[in-house]
C-alpha cells in the first residue's frame, strides 16, 4: 500500500483529512474525521491501560501556553532547532537533512553537522523540490521550532505553544511531589497536544505542526529505586544499537529484555519501557515484522537524554518514529530548580540520623562590603559554594573565588571557614526520570498502514483494513437484509440494545448485503450482524467477522455477552466456529 493509497483511503472513510480545505488547506494541520477521532481515542485509552493505570501512575492536564522562561530553563530556546536551507530562487525553505536523506543512501542525517550537510548537499548536486534551483553553496542554519505568542495584552509577557506536553508535568514537580506524599518512585502522564512549527511538514499526519503526544515522566531515585523487570523479562526485542549503525555490515540485534539489560545494551529502565512498549504495540495491531528499537546516535540524542531509543515502524518503505524511551537523568529537575524560587528535590528520610562533617563559611561581612562592594553578597554565597565542593581550598592562607567573570582573593580568617560535626536526618534527592514519549498520530498511522490488506472476494478485489477490536472505531455493523416484513424494526432493535451494551455501532441498510459488507471491510469493522428471514423465525442472526469473511448463526439473546467476550480476547471467532465436540 502507497502513503498516497492510505491518505485516500482515510480522506475517504473519515479517519483524517488536511485541515481548511475550503480554504486551500494549511500545511501541517490534519482534522480527524468520524472514524478517525474514535480510533485516535481508543488508541489513546489502550495507552492510558498499559502505561499509566497498570503501572500505578496518575494523570495531569497542563496549559499548552507557558511562560518564556519555562522554556528558558529547559533549554528548548536555545537548542530546539532543526536545519533549514531556503532556495534562493522561489523562497521555499527545506528541513536540509530530509533533503539528505531523500536522495542519497544516508538514512540518519540529523546527527550530521551542519557543515556536513552542507557539503552533501553540494556533493550530491541536491536541488530544491520546488522549483529544481541548485541548492550547492547555499548556507544552511539552525531554524528554532518554537511557535511563540504573547501572554495577555503587549508584548511584555512573551510565551511559546509547548513543544512536548512533558515541560507542563515538570514545572509542576514541587506540587506533585507534595501529591505523591515525597516518596519515590512515582510516574505522572499527559496526553495533549503539542506544537512544533515544522519546517517542511510531510507524509500526512506522520510530521506536522500540531499533534498530540502520549508522554509518562517516571520519577526514580537513581541511587534506589530499579524496575520490577521480571514483569517483562522474557519480552524479545529487536534491537538496533548506535554500534551497529555504524557498522557498514550493521545488523538487528535480537534480545529479551533481562539479557540486553546484563549485557548493558540498554539502560535498566529504559529497557523495562522497551519491553511494556512492544507488548502495548503488538496489542493494538502493529506489525511486529514491521518494528524495531532504533539507538540515537551520540549527534542526534536531545540535549536532555543521557541515552535514548525510538520506537520505529516501517510503512511503504520508510521507517517512522513513534515512540522516544530517553532517560533524562536529572536534566529538567535541575534546571527548573536553577531557575525558578522553588525547590525541586524530594527529602529522604534516614532509618536512623547519621553524625556527618559539614564545612561552612561564616564570611566577616564588616570586611567583605568595604573591600568589595556591591559584589560582597555575591562573594559570599561562592565562598559558601565552595565549601560544599571542595573544602581543601581554605587550606591556604587566602581564597579566590570568581563573580561575574573576575576573580576575588579573600584571606582565609575573614571566611568563617570552619568544619563541624552534625546530625542530618534525611538528605534531598533530585530525582532522575524515564520518559517513554508516544506521537499518537504516528501510531494511529502505523496501525491504519498496517492493518490494510486486499485479497479477492467472488472475483472482486476487497480492500479491508483489519483493526484489532480494542481499537477499531467501529466494532459491529447491524444489516437488515431488507428493509421489509420486520426485518427493519427488528435489526434496529438490536441496534439499539448493543449501543446500550456499550458497543459502538453502525446501521446500514442501503444497497445490497455484499456491498455494505464491502464498506465496513474498508471501514476496519470487526463483525457484522445481518438479520434475515430465519431472525424471525428463530431468533438467531447471522453474525460475520471480518478477516475471513465466516458466518455462523448465534441467538439475538447472546449478542451482547459474545461480541463483549470477543472484545476483551475471552475467545475468537475461530473457536466460536468449530464444530462442537462429540459427546
Amino acid at each position: 500500500m502507497s502513503r498516497n493509497d492510505l491518505v485516500e483511503l482515510a480522506k475517504r472513510r473519515g479517519y483524517f483529512f488536511q485541515s481548511a480545505g475550503a480554504y486551500g488547506g494549511v500545511s501541517g494541520f490534519y482534522t480527524y474525521g468520524p472514524q478517525g477521532a474514535t480510533l485516535k481515542q481508543n488508541v489513546e485509552n489502550t495507552w492510558r491501560e498499559r502505561f499509566q493505570i497498570r503501572e500505578g501512575h496518575r494523570e495531569i492536564d497542563s496549559p499548552t501556553v507557558m511562560p518564556e522562561p519555562v522554556f528558558e530553563a529547559s533549554g528548548h530556546l536555545d537548542t530546539f532547532d532543526d536545519m533549514l536551507v531556503e532556495c534562493p530562487e522561489c523562497g521555499e525553505s527545506h528541513r536540509a537533512d530530509h533533503l539528505v536523506e531523500d536522495n542519497t543512501d544516508i538514512e540518519e542525517a540529523e546527527s550530521i553537522s551542519i557543515p556536513d550537510i552542507e557539503d552533501l548537499i553540494a556533493e550530491h548536486e541536491l536541488v530544491c523540490p520546488n522549483c529544481g534551483t541548485e541548492l550547492g553553496g547555499v548556507p544552511v542554519e539552525d531554524f528554532n521550532l518554537m511557535f511563540e505568542t504573547n501572554i495577555g495584552p503587549g508584548d511584555s509577557s512573551p510565551g511559546y505553544l509547548r513543544p512536548e506536553t512533558a515541560q507542563g508535568i515538570f514545572v509542576e514537580f514541587p506540587q506533585l511531589a507534595e501529591y505523591a506524599r515525597n516518596q519515590l518512585p512515582f510516574g505522572i502522564t499527559q496526553i495533549g497536544k503539542a506544537y512544533r512549527n515544522e519546517i517542511s511538514p510531510r507524509k500526512s499526519i506522520v510530521r506536522v505542526r500540531e499533534f498530540t503526544q502520549a508522554e509518562l515522566e517516571h520519577f526514580i531515585d537513581p541511587t534506589e529505586d530499579v524496575p520490577d523487570l521480571d514483569r517483562v523479562a522474557d519480552v524479545e526485542l529487536k534491537l538496533y544499537p548506535a554500534d551497529e549503525q555504524e557498522k557498514d555490515d550493521g545488523d538487528y540485534v535480537y534480545k529479551t529484555v533481562e539479557e540486553a539489560v546484563e549485557e548493558d545494551i540498554v539502560h535498566e529502565w529504559v529497557a523495562y519501557y522497551l519491553g511494556v512498549g512492544k507488548q502495548w504495540y503488538e496489542s493494538i495491531g502493529v506489525d511486529m515484522d514491521r518494528f524495531r528499537y532504533r539507538q540515537h546516535l551520540a549527534g542526534e540524542r536531545a540535549h536532555y537524554a543521557a541515552d535514548c531509543w525510538d520506537a520505529e515502524s516501517e510503512v511503504d518503505g520508510d521507517w517512522i518514529e513513534i515512540t522516544g524511551f530517553a532517560y533524562r537523568s536529572d536534566y529538567d529537575l535541575s534546571k527548573h530548580d536553577e531557575y525558578s524560587d522553588d525547590d525541586f528535590t524530594i527529602f529522604k528520610q534516614y532509618d536512623e540520623p547519621k553524625v556527618v562533617e559539614r564545612a561552612t563559611v561564616d564570611p566577616d561581612m564588616s570586611y567583605l562590603g568595604p573591600e568589595f562592594g556591591g559584589e560582597a553578597g555575591d562573594v559570599a554565597a561562592e565562598l559558601e559554594l565552595l565549601a560544599e565542593r571542595d573544602r581543601a581550598a581554605f587550606e591556604d592562607d587566602e581564597v579566590t573565588v570568581e563573580v561575574g567573570g573576575e576573580e576575588y582573593a579573600i584571606p582565609t580568617e575573614k571566611t568563617g571557614f570552619s568544619v563541624e560535626e552534625q546530625k542530618e536526618t534525611g538528605e534531598h534527592v533530585m530525582p532522575h526520570v524515564v520518559e517513554p514519549s508516544i506521537g499518537i498520530d504516528r501510531v494511529v498511522y502505523t496501525v491504519l498502514a498496517h492493518a490494510y490488506g486486499e485479497d479477492e472476494i467472488e472475483g472482486e478485489t476487497r480492500k479491508r483494513l483489519s483493526l484489532e477490536p480494542e481499537v477499531a472505531p467501529t466494532f459491529v455493523g447491524v444489516f437488515p437484509l431488507m428493509e421489509k416484513d420486520g426485518m427493519g424494526e427488528t435489526a434496529r432493535e438490536i441496534t439499539e440494545d448493543l449501543r446500550a451494551a456499550g458497543f459502538d455501532v453502525t446501521y446500514d441498510d442501503s444497497g445490497n448485503i455484499g456491498r455494505r459488507y464491502r464498506r465496513q471491510d474498508e471501514v476496519g469493522t470487526p463483525f457484522c450482524v445481518t438479520v434475515d428471514y430465519e431472525a424471525l423465525e428463530d431468533d438467531t442472526v447471522t453474525l460475520r467477522e471480518r478477516d475471513s469473511t465466516e458466518q455462523i448463526r448465534v441467538p439475538i439473546a447472546d449478542l451482547p455477552d459474545l461480541l463483549g467476550d470477543l472484545r476483551e480476547g475471552e475467545t475468537t471467532f475461530a473457536e466460536l466456529d468449530a464444530p462442537a465436540p462429540e459427546q
